[in-house]
């Protein structure tokens, strides 16, 4: 391995998780602390600030996991967590609104496929968990979709306490998605960011206001 690919290492990985997280012990009070990170949730303008401050800080690390210079991370699976991130979660928040928000998806999604072969999110904490299969959500695949949902029902079912709630709720924002991809092979509300032309169908849906990601 290069010195450049050496440069970005188990500390910075660590401080990827930590800015998402947040301080332990993870758990109800983390989900109501960082739901607005995590999800986007107000306005535009109150938005703008947390991507600009992610581009500033995670601009480099993004730049890095995107060229697979970070590949290595992928043998611890907190690494493998915080390469996701950076491949799939971060993106979303840094480049709103942009193509450069899903290029790089199908990596992330690799990632998250080889992690779960690996059975790397036994390892994990519940919370870690849920962002460790994002890239089954997010995916334009089918088949990635039912492995989604499969994924959040497991750790819905195999965790008890005061986090299930918001367990179910993630498994069942999974079978949204995966009604949506099974019945358009694609998420609608990125064709106008991809550019690419919306189905009568697909129109129909999006005026009805459902939000999709």
């Amino acid at each position: 391995m290069s010195a450049r690919r050496g440069a970005f290492r188990a500390d910075q990985a660590l401080e990827i998780n930590r800015f998402w997280f947040g301080p332990a012990p993870l758990g109800v009070k983390t989900v109501d602390e960082r739901r607005q990170l995590w999800f986007g949730i107000g306005s535009a303008a109150r938005q703008a600030p947390i991507g600009a401050m992610i581009r500033e800080r995670f601009g480099a690390h993004m730049a890095r996991a995107a060229a697979g210079e970070l590949d290595g991370w992928t043998a611890s699976p907190h690494r493998a967590l915080a390469l996701i991130l950076l491949l799939d979660l971060l993106p979303r928040n840094a480049f709103t609104g942009t193509p450069r928000a899903f290029s790089t998806d199908a990596r992330a999604l690799a990632l998250a496929l080889s992690a779960l072969q690996a059975a790397a999110d036994v390892a994990l904490s519940p919370l870690e968990r849920v962002f460790l299969y994002m890239p089954l959500q997010h995916a334009e695949r089918l088949d990635a979709q039912e492995e989604s949902v499969s994924a959040y029902r497991r750790v819905l079912h195999e965790t008890p306490g005061e986090l299930r709630p918001f367990l179910a709720e993630m498994h069942a924002l999974a079978q949204r998605q995966h009604a949506i991809i099974a019945r358009f092979g694609r998420f609608p509300e990125r064709n106008p960011i991809l550019a690419r032309p919306s189905t009568a169908e697909e129109i129909a849906f999006l005026a009805g206001g459902t939000t999709l990601e």
